[in-house]
């Protein structure tokens, strides 16, 4: 069987992060239970982890395999690689492969920004960015088009040279950019309207008294119940913590377990995203407002199949008749 694949030029030429965005969107406002999503498996190997994550929705499903190599980043190489099977949900057919990397970039992003259009101040013009690696790039890039106010960002990295490319390439896409060689943390924070956390710290990045009160945090970089950027103070503070499930909270994202643990906040109180976007959420309460995702693999599929919709190369490749992919 010959398949096609989708690489990471052809998803970057054809689909944009708002692309992916409205694809989520309109699958969780249609009905899709993220609570429902298999969940994770993880395997520890000699030199890193693998995952296998496998999801079904509507007329799709498929299954996301990657790798993470800490020690790649020393080598010269990708930290993260691998790459997702496209199906068709009756009868499991695989249609096509996609690009894991790319896609776990536009929608770890993607699932960021549509919670920050929820969140965030109605005119945020200020981000800060912990991380300087990809997914520091993919959420600067989301979070600017659905928050379409953005002018500046503040890159906070431990890479000197990866900050400054960073935020060279933020200058080119017409932002103010600055780096953390060239202002203090917790400065930046103080007027921060949108703060995301991408790193692979394991340890709070900042003080919780730093955040305005009316910020929007977001944290992505784990997926581990052992490892924060958060502290669970800026939790506790929140008017609203927004997680993608209960379940998958607790059992994986550090930031909210080790909370919970600390009797911070309480796992009753979380919010879900599908919840977010279906306006069954009040935020009228004070406080920052923290979204954080350590990744579903319905995310991977929704958005595998926005990006088979849009690329030419692989439609064309089906047979006559076959409308599997030409459905969200």
């Amino acid at each position: 069987m010959t398949l096609p694949t989708i690489t990471a030029a052809q998803i970057t030429k054809h689909v944009t992060p708002m692309d992916a965005v409205k694809a989520l969107s309109t699958a969780l406002r249609e009905g899709l239970d993220p609570a429902a999503s298999h969940l994770r498996t993880s395997t520890s190997t000699a030199h890193g982890e693998l995952l296998y994550m496998p999801a079904e929705a509507g007329s799709h499903a498929g299954m996301k395999f990657l790798s993470v190599a800490p020690g790649n980043t020393k080598l010269g190489r990708e930290r993260i690689q691998g790459f997702f099977v496209l199906m068709d949900a009756e009868t499991l057919t695989p249609r096509c492969l996609v690009d894991g990397v790319e896609l776990t970039k536009l929608r770890t992003s993607a699932v960021s920004a549509l919670a920050a259009s929820k969140l965030a101040p109605a005119r945020s013009e200020q981000l800060v960015v912990f991380g300087s690696g990809p997914q520091a790039k993919a959420h600067i890039a989301a979070l600017r088009a659905v928050l379409p106010t953005m002018r500046e960002v503040i890159i906070i990295g431990r890479s000197g040279p990866r900050e400054e490319a960073l935020a060279a390439w933020a200058i080119e896409q017409g932002l103010r950019a600055r780096t953390g060689h060239a202002v203090a943390a917790k400065a930046a924070l103080q007027h921060a309207d949108v703060v995301v956390c991408a790193t692979s710290a394991d340890e709070p990045l900042f003080d919780a008294s730093w955040v305005r009160d009316d910020a929007c945090v977001i944290a992505v970089g784990s997926h581990h119940a052992d490892r924060r950027e958060l502290p669970g103070a800026l939790l506790a503070r929140a008017g609203v913590v927004v997680v993608e499930t209960h379940e998958l909270a607790l059992r994986e994202a550090g930031d909210i377990a080790l909370a919970v643990e600390e009797s911070a906040i309480t796992a009753g109180s979380l919010v879900t995203l599908d919840e977010l976007v279906r306006g069954e959420v009040s935020l009228e309460s004070t406080g920052p407002r923290v979204f954080k995702s350590v990744g579903q693999g319905w995310q991977d599929l929704i958005v595998a199949a926005e990006i088979a919709r849009r690329v030419p190369q692989a439609v064309k490749r089906y047979p006559v008749g076959d409308t599997a992919l030409a459905r969200r």
